[in-house]
């Protein structure tokens, strides 16, 4: 199997592109700030998820899992910030998030119980 085809690179890259079209309606004041933090935050859910799967052990896999993992929380938190700034509802979004997170979190527990040295 190719990490192309793991649910959750799959949906992380489809949230990429709707967090990229979220954040077009950013005020301007955000554009070197808010910004560039959410499009870091979700472009790394996804490219931990492949560069991970491109380590030569399933325990290094699972480390850049949880990477992946924290960067959906990252970006969980900033699109509520988004939302408390009254920039937009984010809550489709937060709840795509909140997907991929339990994915991964699924994905994680199954790499780690795979090798039983963590």
């Amino acid at each position: 199997m190719s990490y192309r085809e793991n649910i959750a690179w799959d949906k992380g890259m489809k949230l990429v592109v709707d967090v990229y079209k979220f954040s077009e309606c950013l005020p301007r004041s955000q554009r070197y700030v808010l910004l560039p933090q959410i499009q870091r935050s979700v472009t790394a859910i996804p490219s931990n998820i492949a560069e991970g799967y491109g380590r030569s052990t399933k325990l290094d896999y699972a480390r850049f899992v949880d990477i992946a993992l924290g960067s959906t929380r990252e970006l969980q938190t900033q699109l509520e910030l988004c939302e408390m700034l009254s920039y937009g509802s984010a809550q489709d979004l937060i709840a795509k998030a909140e997907e991929i997170a339990r994915i991964l979190y699924g994905l994680s527990k199954s790499l780690k119980k795979q090798n039983p040295m963590t």
